[in-house]
């Protein structure tokens, strides 16, 4: 397995923008740190979050993001930017109820998920996730297809694992959304 590409020099969340497109950036303290997506996570990702979008436009609760969209978790810091491999941001927490036109959202997402790669090293999840959270995300699905099971992590430190057979919970971030894992790996 090959360790993600991490580039010395220090960048700014700006400075991503004139960076090669081909590859997928996130800035940890000011370094780059490549991220590689599997087809396998890719596709757990995109069927979650399609349920996490209809649920969400069906109530009028926000705005869904997918994994292109970087998020300045400490706004205050231009030297950390974090691309989840979704997101929801309630209702009101943009300016004017808006998603930005341009550039980065620069606050925390309300609800931050990770599907886990064959490609990713745990500590560069763990990384990610305590960014996440520290940045006062309410709630963070870790999601493993390899192993079929999942994470539900919130700021306070409660954490549950779920196998295959339990189900993610939006708790009190999406209050009534439920998706039941053995769903989302189906054809695995």
């Amino acid at each position: 397995m090959n360790a993600p590409l991490m580039l010395e020099n220090t960048y700014t969340a700006d400075d991503l923008y004139d960076l090669d497109k081909d590859h997928r950036f996130e800035l940890a303290d000011g370094a780059l740190v490549e991220r590689h997506m599997s087809v396998e996570s890719s596709a757990v990702a995109m069927d979650l979050m399609a349920r996490v979008r209809t649920f969400v436009r069906s109530h009028g609760l926000g705005t869904v993001t997918g994994p292109d969209c970087g998020y300045k978790l400490f706004p205050d810091d231009p030297k950390a930017l974090r691309y989840p491999d979704g997101a929801f941001v309630r209702r009101g927490r943009f300016p004017d109820d808006r998603p930005p036109r341009r550039g980065h959202a620069a606050l925390a997402p309300d609800l931050a998920v990770e599907v886990v790669s064959p490609n990713d090293e745990a500590e560069e999840v763990e990384a990610r996730v305590c960014d996440f959270l520290r940045a006062g995300v309410g709630l963070v699905w870790v999601v493993y297809p390899g192993s079929r099971s999942a994470y539900a992590l919130r700021p306070a430190g409660a954490a549950a694992r779920l196998a295959e057979s339990g189900e993610l919970s939006g708790e009190d971030v999406l209050p009534g959304f439920t998706c039941p894992l053995r769903d989302l790996f189906q054809g695995l």
